[in-house]
């Protein structure tokens, strides 16, 4: 018995290093021989990816530098451009249209491969917009767009973002909330089609709801000393309003704290949306803002840079094609505030 057990233990043995020697042995001849080269398939698909992205050019204009969101979007798309080997450029106009004008005509001259553009005004920007196109640069336009539909728009689908807000508004102001009724809204800017078609939403859903009452319906053009002055005097002539609807969350700050100074912080809704940094959950979680659509800055720079990946590899010419990425929005409120918001790493 001791011996045929011997016997088997050592047959065994003997299969496993005969298996072991097969795979050294391929293994060692792989080794040797020539380089690894990708698969076929794997090497056409990286090949075609690799030839139409590396070296090209993306060139960003904002409005304004030196704010979370378009920080937040610089940050993104030169991180990929980066690791793809394209070159960013970037011409900050510092709110100035004038200068804003200037930055695009600029870059039609020195014809970078694509434009990326945030626009503050529907008409100022989009003849540029549509000359850059023709001369073959694609225009990816960023959460505000012009009245030139280009190669591709990233960002908020603000009718829908509009009817959002009015909805929940009616529901925590409207029939059987035990409140007023009333709402202030405090716009951006007016030429901007966040503020416009915002607005339009809101109202398209607020007209089917005669107990709210728009008590007043003033721009601050996105300066939240403007929209706190606002909401302030608005608080003296209704201390019974029901909500605030701020067109941004920055902006929204300004009306927070108003409302705050009036001790009216239980009583007052302050709703806003925005790209979610740390700054807005910091201020949600005290209080000063209420309820708070966020689409997401990062994520928005990230789709900016697949929608540059997708025109740049289409083989169509720019004015060709018509992209839309519309961003998802989370709804933060002071439950969720905690872990809900972004943060940009220290430069």
């Amino acid at each position: 018995m001791i011996t045929r057990c011997y016997n088997q233990f050592i047959g065994r043995c003997i299969v496993i290093v005969g298996v072991l020697g097969i795979l050294l042995v391929g293994t060692n001849t792989l080794l040797a021989g020539d380089s690894v080269s990708r698969p076929k398939v794997s090497a056409e698909l990286y090949n075609h990816f690799d030839k139409n992205l590396r070296g090209k050019t993306v060139a960003f204009v904002p409005v304004l530098m030196g704010i979370p969101l378009t920080e937040a979007w610089a940050k993104v798309i030169k991180t990929q451009c980066d690791t793809l080997g394209m070159k960013f450029v970037l011409r900050d106009p510092h709110a100035d249209p004038g200068a804003a004008t200037q930055a695009i005509s600029s870059l039609i001259i020195e014809k970078p491969d694509v434009i990326v553009v945030q626009n503050d005004n529907m008409q100022l920007l989009a003849k540029l917009i549509k000359k850059a196109e023709k001369a073959g640069i694609y225009v990816i336009q960023i959460n505000l767009g012009s009245r030139y539909t280009s190669s591709a728009y990233v960002g908020v689908d603000w009718y829908n973002l509009g009817q959002m807000m009015a909805e929940d508004i009616c529901k925590t102001s409207g029939t059987g909330s035990g409140k007023s009724g009333k709402v202030a809204i405090v716009q951006g800017m007016t030429t901007s089609s966040a503020n416009i078609e915002q607005l339009q939403g809101a109202l398209s859903v607020f007209q089917k709801h005669p107990e709210i009452k728009i008590v007043s319906n003033q721009a601050a053009n996105w300066d939240p000393n403007k929209a706190r002055d606002i909401t302030a005097t608005v608080l003296k002539q209704h201390p019974d309003l029901s909500a605030i609807y701020s067109f941004w969350g920055i902006m929204a700050l300004g009306s927070g704290h108003a409302v705050k100074e009036a001790g009216l912080q239980d009583k007052v809704l302050v709703y806003a949306s925005g790209g979610g940094s740390q700054t807005i959950c910091e201020n949600i979680e005290t209080g000063i803002i209420n309820r708070y659509w966020n689409y997401n800055a990062p994520l928005q720079g990230h789709d900016v840079m697949t929608a540059v990946k997708v025109v740049l590899q289409s083989g169509l010419k720019p004015g060709q094609l018509k992209i839309t990425l519309y961003s998802p929005l989370e709804l933060i409120i002071k439950e969720n505030a905690d872990n809900a918001c972004w943060k940009l790493p220290a430069k």
